[in-house]
C-alpha cells in the first residue's frame, strides 16, 4: 500500500488550527444571499392548478419553468417544505456540469449504446441553461469556464491520457502555469463541459421568473400525501392542499412519497469549506486566471473552485453515510472532516498559507446506484419522478424537468426512448445490509487510493454485477 499525497505532504497542525479559528457553519451560498432571500406564503387553502410540483430545489424550480414555457396558460403550484434552494440546491459546489450520466466513464459502463446520445443532450442541456440564465436575466454569477480533471498521484497520469471525450491534456508544465499546485502532475481541461454558478443565487432567480409568469410557490408547507381522485391527484398539506392533473415529484433526497421508491436512494452526506476573498497578491501565486472548475482523479475526490469574490470552495474527499438513511441536521457538522479538507487544502495550495476559512457546512446528497438520476410515473400517469441525482444534479434537474414533463404528457420523446430513463436501476437493500455494503465500498475505494487505483474484489464484483463506481 502506497500512501497519498495529502499524507506525504501534511501542512503543520497550528496552520489548519488557525485557518479554522473563525469559522462558522453555514452554507456560504445561503448566507451571502442574505437579505436579498424572498419569502413565499404557506399554503393554508385549498386550490386547484394543472401542474403541482413538490419540491422548490432545482429538480422543482426547473419543472415549473419548463412547464410554463411549454404551455403559458398553464396554472402552476409549487410546494416547499422549508424554503426554495435550502438544501443540496443552496449549498452544493456550484458546478453545472454537461454530463447526465456522472461522467463519462459511468455511461459509458452502464449505456454504451446511447453514450454519444447522451453526451450530446447533456451538452444541450447546459447550453439551454446558459441561454435561459441570459434570456431571463438571471443574477447567478454564471461563468463558463470548463472543468479541470488533475492528476495527483502517478497512476493518474495514465488514466488522464487515456481519457475518453473531449478535453486538451496538459502535462505537469502546462497544468502547473494555468493553476499552481505543487501536488499536480497532470490534467485533462474540458473547457465546454462545464459552468461555474452561484447555488443560492440561480434558485433564487429561477424563483423570481417562476412568479413573474404567474406560478405560485408555497414555502413551509410539507406534503404529508397524495390522494389519488378520478380526474387527478390531491397533494395534502397540513394546512391545505392542491388538486390537480399531474404531479411532479421532486423531493430527491428526501423520503419518497411513492412506497415503491423507499429504498431507491440512500443520503451521502458531503461538506465543504470556503475561504475569505484572496489578495491579488495570492491570486497571483496560484494562477487560475482561467478560473475553471477543479476536480481530482481519486476515488475519493476533492473539487474545488472560486467564487465571483475571488473565494475557494474546498469540499469532497469524505462522502459519509449514516446508518438507517436518516437526514438529520447534526450530520452536516463533522469537525474531523472539516480538519482533513482544510489540511488537504494547504496540501494542495502551500503558498496560501495564512488564509482563513469564513465557512464549512454540509448536506446531504440523494444517490442512487446508477450514480445518476433515475425516473418513472405513478398513480395511472398521473405523478411523475426524478431522483438519485448522486451529487451531480445542478445541470441535470433541468434534463430531469423535460423528462418528467414527457412523461406526464404521454409524449414518445427522444428523451424518454433513452434506456437510461426507461430503465430503474437496484434498490438499495435494507439495513443493516444498506451500511455493511455502503461502508464496504467506501473503504474499497480508500484502498484503492492507496494501491495505484487498483480495485479489490469487492470493487470487480460490483463493476461486474452492474453497481460499480468510476468517479
Amino acid at each position: 500500500m502506497h500512501t497519498t499525497v495529502f499524507e506525504r505532504i501534511r501542512p503543520d497542525s497550528a496552520i489548519v488550527e488557525q485557518s479554522l479559528a473563525d469559522t462558522v457553519h453555514r452554507p456560504f451560498w445561503i448566507d451571502d444571499l442574505g437579505k436579498d432571500a424572498v419569502r413565499y406564503p404557506q399554503l393554508d387553502a385549498e386550490l386547484r392548478a394543472d401542474l403541482v410540483v413538490v419540491g422548490a430545489g432545482y429538480t422543482g424550480l426547473w419543472t415549473a419553468l419548463r412547464a410554463k414555457e411549454r404551455d403559458p396558460e398553464l396554472d402552476v403550484i409549487v410546494i416547499e417544505a422549508r424554503h426554495v434552494g435550502w438544501a443540496a440546491s443552496g449549498r452544493n459546489g456550484g458546478f453545472c456540469v454537461a454530463s447526465l450520466t456522472h461522467g463519462y466513464e459511468n455511461g459509458k459502463n452502464r449505456w454504451p449504446q446511447e453514450l454519444e446520445q447522451l453526451e450530446r443532450l447533456g451538452r444541450e442541456n447546459l447550453d439551454g441553461i446558459e441561454e435561459t440564465v441570459e434570456r431571463y436575466q438571471i443574477d447567478c454569477d454564471f461563468e463558463r469556464t470548463g472543468e479541470l480533471s488533475v492528476a495527483v498521484e502517478p497512476h493518474q497520469v495514465e488514466w488522464l491520457k487515456g481519457e475518453a471525450g473531449d478535453g486538451i491534456f496538459l502535462d505537469a508544465h502546462a497544468m502547473r502555469a494555468s493553476v499552481n499546485s505543487p501536488t499536480y502532475l497532470a490534467g485533462r481541461w474540458h473547457k465546454d463541459a462545464a459552468a461555474m454558478i452561484h447555488p443560492a443565487k440561480l434558485a433564487a432567480g429561477l424563483a423570481q421568473v417562476l412568479t413573474g409568469l404567474g406560478v405560485r410557490i408555497f414555502e413551509e408547507s410539507r406534503v404529508s400525501g397524495l390522494e389519488e381522485l378520478p380526474d387527478g391527484v390531491r397533494v395534502s398539506t397540513g394546512a391545505g392542499g392542491v388538486r390537480a392533473k399531474h404531479v411532479a415529484l421532486a423531493t430527491n433526497v428526501f423520503p419518497s412519497l411513492l412506497k415503491r421508491n423507499s429504498l431507491m436512494t440512500v443520503p451521502v452526506y458531503d461538506y465543504a469549506l470556503m475561504t475569505e476573498p484572496l489578495t491579488d497578491k495570492q491570486l497571483a501565486a496560484i494562477g487560475w486566471k482561467e478560473r475553471q472548475g477543479v476536480g481530482d482523479m481519486a476515488n475519493q475526490f476533492h473539487y474545488y473552485r472560486l467564487s465571483k469574490d475571488n473565494r475557494i470552495l474546498f469540499g469532497g474527499y469524505d462522502a459519509i453515510y449514516y446508518a438507517g438513511r436518516q437526514l438529520k441536521e447534526a450530520y452536516e457538522d463533522r469537525d474531523e472532516t472539516f480538519r482533513k479538507l482544510a489540511s488537504h487544502f494547504f496540501t494542495t495550495f502551500p503558498q496560501l498559507e495564512g488564509l482563513k476559512f469564513t465557512h464549512k457546512w454540509g448536506g446531504a446528497i440523494d444517490s442512487s446506484t446508477q450514480f445518476c438520476t433515475f425516473f418513472g410515473t405513478a398513480r395511472k400517469g398521473r405523478v411523475a419522478y426524478a431522483a438519485g441525482f448522486t451529487g451531480l444534479g445542478v445541470g441535470s434537474t433541468r434534463f430531469a424537468a423535460d423528462v418528467m414533463l414527457d412523461l406526464l404528457g404521454g409524449q414518445d420523446t427522444e428523451r424518454t426512448r433513452l434506456q437510461m430513463v426507461r430503465k430503474r436501476p437496484l434498490p438499495f437493500p435494507p439495513e443493516p445490509l444498506a451500511s455493511i455494503g455502503i461502508n464496504l465500498t467506501r473503504w474499497s475505494m480508500d484502498r484503492a487510493d492507496h494501491n495505484a487505483g487498483k480495485r479489490n474484489l469487492i470493487l470487480k464484483t460490483l463493476d461486474a454485477v452492474g453497481l460499480g463506481f468510476d468517479s
